[in-house]
């Protein structure tokens, strides 16, 4: 009688230590997933306090470098500091952010510096000359497949996903 009483005394300390160590995994991985939605965040986001710009990676022409789906951080510079071989990111076209390498660097007439650039897995140099006033800046890091979760959580079902998370 006894014994059955010791093993139901120990079944219900063994009980209730299961149900707080599933409480303390849950707690330990709700807290993980709401940190790194933080991250995530900063890095999407609260690095423009540092007045550096976020690219996402739409094309191949700069890989390896560059690999499609990364995002890329740039900060503004003197282009009087750039030379050749610096990868640069400029305006394209209206609608359209470009980062390539330079690969000469000329004046026009006026003195003005003209930047020919070339995406390092492209065969051949982009055909319009860059202007100084068309350079954003020199890219500083990057971070790989961060732009295939930027470009998730800007859709309806990433925001939704990720809301439910953070309330989670």
């Amino acid at each position: 009688m006894a014994s059955v009483v010791i093993l139901a005394v120990v079944a219900a300390i063994m009980y209730e230590a299961v149900v707080l160590l599933e409480k303390i995994i849950l707690k330990t991985i709700s807290t993980s997933i709401v940190a790194l939605i933080v991250v995530f965040a900063f890095l999407l986001v609260g690095v423009r306090i540092f007045d550096v710009q976020i690219y996402s990676v739409l094309s191949g022409s700069m890989e390896p470098t560059y690999k499609v789906g990364s995002v890329i951080y740039v900060k503004d510079i003197n282009t009087s500091e750039l030379k050749e071989k610096d990868p640069i990111t400029f305006q394209l076209t209206n609608n359209t952010v470009a980062t390539h390498r330079i690969v000469d660097i000329q004046e026009d007439e006026n003195g003005n510096k003209l930047f020919q650039t070339k995406g390092d897995a492209n065969d051949k140099v982009d055909e319009k000359l860059v202007k100084e006033s068309e350079i954003i800046g020199k890219p500083i890091f990057t971070i790989p497949y961060l732009g295939y979760i930027a470009h998730f959580m800007q859709t309806k079902q990433g925001m939704i996903t990720t809301i439910g998370i953070a309330i989670a």
